[in-house]
């Protein structure tokens, strides 16, 4: 898997970081990189030269010239809320067709110290209703995202479920009681027989969060390890 334990979250995050969203199957990363929840908060300076900062095009670069070696990663995790090494080697290799080396990651450019504030917790299911047959879990799932990327605000989930009233809707689902993360396809509509659109209570705010795994951290990391995230982009 190419990761060391887990280390302690120092006293502040870079105001922001590259958020991964997806890996590719087959991909350096698929393996390695939690979606949703992983931040590439720095870099190690011993694997690669060191950068005054970082956007997509200067990763893109450092991927480039490290083709078939080691690239080590600071990486925040969101859910534990600790960093950790993530050493990963950029390939070509692993999918047909890339014209430069790549770790199969789609990436957006956020402010990590506001992760996970926009989730949305499942709390009662209604017997036959939408969200029992796609299969939601009434108080351990949480919605992180949907097909178009990750949302923003409390709004944001109802205005997409009404959007797609009697349409498929792709859901990102993650269980806190058994720590995955799963694909849902829920059916909004009127028609199931029952309150609501599909039938079930969301939960949002302070009181709503992803429950923070109870793990002691180890030692503290070097605030000077961080980079600088400057151009909201996205790369794969």
């Amino acid at each position: 898997m190419g990761q060391s334990p887990s280390i302690s979250l120092p006293s502040s995050l870079p105001s922001l970081a590259l958020h991964v969203l997806r890996t590719a199957e087959n991909s350096p990363s698929y393996d390695a990189l939690e979606p949703f929840f992983d931040y590439l908060v720095g870099l190690d300076s011993s694997s690669v030269e060191s950068q005054q900062s970082l956007d997509t095009e200067a990763l893109s670069k450092i991927l480039a010239d490290n083709e078939g070696g080691k690239v080590v990663l600071k990486v925040y995790n969101a859910k534990s809320q600790r960093i950790r090494d993530v050493a990963l080697s950029p390939s070509r290799d692993w999918a047909e067709g890339l014209k430069a080396p790549s770790l199969g990651l789609s990436l957006r450019v956020c402010n990590p110290a506001h992760a996970l504030e926009s989730v949305y917790h499942v709390l009662d299911v209604l017997e036959g209703s939408p969200a029992e047959m796609a299969g939601l879990v009434p108080w351990g799932d949480f919605v992180l995202a949907w097909s178009g990327g990750p949302l923003h605000s409390e709004n944001d989930f109802y205005q997409l479920v009404e959007a797609h009233v009697d349409k498929p809707l792709r859901l990102f689902v993650y269980n806190s009681d058994l720590d995955n993360l799963r694909e849902v396809i829920l059916y909004p509509t009127r028609q199931w027989g029952g309150e609501g659109l599909i039938g079930c209570g969301i939960g949002y705010g302070l009181l709503h969060r992803i429950p923070r795994p109870s793990t002691p951290p180890q030692t503290i990391f070097a605030e000077e390890d961080y980079f600088n995230v400057t151009t909201p982009k996205t790369t794969t």
